[in-house]
């Protein structure tokens, strides 16, 4: 199996360990993975010593949120140095908007029409690595499990058989708090191009993560970021359809860039969603023979 891009409880919507990740991995055949947390770096060390005792090659990684041209994207960065200072900054920026992001996105939600509390939310998060940083999911687990809102016209999509209701939790973070949504709150990133520099300094290669969904109706924008320098793109995501996925796939050979699969896996923030679920017909050792190629393995 391969699959580049998953989460752990490093990430602020991550659901399980890195051990308990690779644990789900499957023994047979040659499993090539990487644990890619959002602006974190930590479950790299215990997931190369878990990886190691299942016999499975791992890849240290990470997912940047960054910005071009006023747009938040995401870069992973692949077999990059993991115990980099440089990487423990980018966490260091983020918790320190974290909290105040997330009394802004609470007041936002309040106006939503929605009673929910500060302490409602400490409680739900209290065992979160990221306790302070209130993600647009963990308002959704809040509000879809107050009774008094169960037949909240706002939440039915979100509700089982409800047509956002396969990943409800991050459905509802993509049609509320996403950039331009009504509960969005801006957050200082750094510039996509310090991103990529920045993995190209610790060894790594720069690999844009889903862009349909970050690039929706400006695929012109592509173009520009391929003169950053950026290495590849994930054009296998659970994200993508299959004509989506060919299409970044074809661009990315067009301009020789590396192509990548990941599934997005979370755990219940995203229940739809498996670990290896990408539909990419790259065989593992089409794989290997890529990331060979570019000094990774």
């Amino acid at each position: 199996m391969i699959d580049l891009h998953m989460h752990s409880i490093y990430s602020n919507d991550g659901g399980f360990t890195p051990s308990e990740l690779i644990e789900k991995i499957p023994e047979e055949g040659n499993s090539l993975i990487s644990i890619t947390d959002h602006n974190c770096i930590r479950a790299n060390e215990e997931a190369i010593r878990k990886a190691a005792e299942k016999g499975i090659v791992y890849i240290s990684g990470i997912e940047i949120d960054c910005v071009y041209k006023n747009n938040n994207f995401h870069m992973l960065g692949y077999g990059i140095e993991d115990a980099s200072e440089d990487f423990k900054s980018i966490e260091k920026n983020i918790r320190s908007q974290g909290f105040e992001a997330s009394l802004c996105m609470l007041e936002k939600t309040r106006k939503l029409g929605f009673h929910i509390t500060e302490n409602e939310m400490w409680e739900i998060s209290k065992n979160s690595y990221w306790n302070e940083t209130w993600t647009g999911e963990l308002f959704a687990e809040v509000l879809l499990t107050k009774p008094e809102y169960a037949d909240h016209t706002l939440l039915q999509p979100y509700r089982k058989n409800g047509k956002r209701g396969d990943n409800p939790y991050v459905n509802f973070y993509w049609d509320f708090y996403a950039q331009g949504k009504s509960c969005f709150v801006p957050v200082h990133y750094p510039q996509m191009d310090e991103v990529i520099d920045m993995i190209h300094h610790n060894h790594g290669l720069a690999v844009l993560a889903h862009p349909e969904i970050n690039l929706k109706n400006k695929f012109a924008l592509l173009n520009e970021i391929v003169e950053l320098n950026m290495d590849g793109i994930e054009a296998f995501s659970s994200y993508h359809s299959p004509n989506e996925a060919w299409k970044y796939f074809h661009f990315a050979k067009e301009h020789q860039l590396f192509v990548t699969c990941g599934s997005d896996f979370h755990g219940k923030t995203k229940p739809s969603i498996r670990l290896g679920q990408h539909g990419c017909p790259i065989t593992e050792n089409e794989m290997w023979e890529q990331l060979n190629s570019r000094g990774i393995l």
